[in-house]
């Protein structure tokens, strides 16, 4: 019977394949423009790191005095300080963590065809990869006893490979940061998240950055930040080693925690730390308070996903809503004017809900091609995106579960037009056309 009515629709459509068109542009456009503005915003929302996001975790410490106010929704702030980093880094658990700041240094080689250029530098722990699953193409991280030597090493992205060596194996090669010889000891594959999802303090969309150095060269170098720093008292900061002991917030902080029975534990850890430091005359409050959010419960925290978004696509469905209206009226004229044949069909044996479901099968073909059509449109939609707005070049794309979506989308809207036309034309009395024959 399916195929029957798939028959009939297509004989519908080649009866009257003007009014066909229209309504299949008619939807192609209105799934056009949604799904652009709904595949970014999905983007947007989609866990980063789905593998691991329920195993990472942002610790929060409440540093400020009493009748202080942060920035956080709950008053906390957003980043550690510099010592607090340090204290938390050095506590025997849990096994991996990783503080870490963005900057940024020029880049000179031993070339004078290339000419220095300043690039985005991560300061982080060794950690930092494992934990946030980043792989390399050649060498690995730095050792330990680099880092506590504070050696002058760097991991470099793929990319950057590509520009200084022309991809070819750079471990051991020199490159100079800041002037500063450091050697090469790890090329990292480019990130397949679109979303800095470990510093969104800094640009949660921006490009990862393309340089990654030991987290202790920051005191040996006096690496200062890119990103931003949040102070909330008077401090007389005369040099660098003044913004290392001060309680300027610049530090993000992330550790890695298996089970419950971790994460129980290491919320025990950061109350005895602050009860510690409560003690050495810091963490004045009276309520000793911190956080300890996942990777999703952070960026919820930290609203990524700015109020234009979900208005503009909010906007975009409403404007498929036009466009189903409009597809509302062509269908009942053309299913109106087809109400002497379905009443002979009636006349012949045909129940209201065989009419009916004949007719809903054919609107849900016209919902089919405009929804493929609409990815189409979509995806012209997305590449002007790309073309115009940098920052959205990681984003402006549809994965699977878009693709897929959009002609459901597409069918489901045309469902709900044409369920009233259907109703109608179904509810035709036979006699009524019989004697008009």
């Amino acid at each position: 019977m399916f195929t029957h009515y798939l028959d009939l629709g297509w004989r519908s459509f080649r009866r009257t394949p003007l009014v066909s068109i229209l309504m299949v542009l008619a939807i192609a456009i209105g799934i056009g423009i949604t799904m652009t503005s709904l595949s970014v915003y999905h983007m947007m929302t989609v866990d980063p790191i789905p593998q691991k996001s329920e195993k990472l975790f942002h610790p929060q410490l409440q540093t400020m005095d009493d009748g202080e106010e942060g920035w956080g929704a709950d008053n906390l702030p957003l980043q550690l300080t510099y010592k607090d980093a340090v204290n938390l880094y050095n506590q025997p658990f849990p096994d991996h963590k990783a503080a870490m700041i963005r900057t940024g240094m020029t880049i000179t080689m031993n070339n004078s065809d290339l000419r220095p250029f300043i690039e985005s530098v991560r300061a982080t722990h060794r950690d930092f990869f494992s934990m946030f699953d980043k792989q390399f193409i050649y060498g690995g991280p730095w050792s330990e006893q680099q880092a506590e030597s504070a050696s002058p090493v760097a991991v470099i992205s793929q990319e950057l490979n590509d520009k200084l060596f022309g991809g070819r194996n750079a471990v051991g090669e020199q490159i100079f940061l800041d002037e500063i010889s450091y050697r090469v000891v790890g090329v990292t594959q480019d990130w397949k998240t679109h979303m800095k999802f470990y510093d969104v303090n800094n640009g949660a969309f921006l490009d990862h950055e393309q340089v990654y150095v030991p987290f202790e060269r920051i005191p040996a170098q006096s690496i200062d930040t890119w990103g931003n720093t949040q102070g909330w008292k008077f401090e007389n900061i005369n040099n660098f080693k003044d913004k290392l002991q001060s309680e300027l917030f610049w530090v993000q902080f992330w550790v890695e925690l298996d089970d419950a029975q971790a994460v129980a534990q290491y919320r025990e850890d950061l109350m005895a730390y602050m009860q510690q430091q409560q003690a050495l005359g810091r963490f004045n409050r009276e309520k000793l308070e911190f956080a300890l959010r996942d990777v999703n419960t952070w960026l919820d925290y930290r609203e990524i996903v700015s109020e234009d978004n979900q208005i503009l696509v909010a906007l975009s469905f409403m404007f498929l809503a036009v466009c189903l209206a409009n597809i509302l009226g062509l269908l009942l004229a053309k299913f109106m004017r087809r109400a002497p044949e379905v009443g002979v069909r009636r006349a012949l044996g045909a129940s209201k809900w065989q009419v009916f479901m004949q007719h809903i099968v054919e609107v849900s073909m016209l919902g089919f091609v405009g929804g493929l059509l609409g990815i189409a449109i979509a995806q012209l939609g997305l590449w002007g995106v790309r073309v115009t707005q940098d920052r959205y070049e990681s984003l402006a794309t549809m994965d699977m579960s878009m693709l897929l979506s959009a002609p459901v989308i597409a069918i489901t809207a045309c469902v709900i037009a044409g369920v009233y036309p259907a109703w109608l034309v179904c509810r035709t009395t036979p006699a009524t056309y019989l004697k008009t024959q």
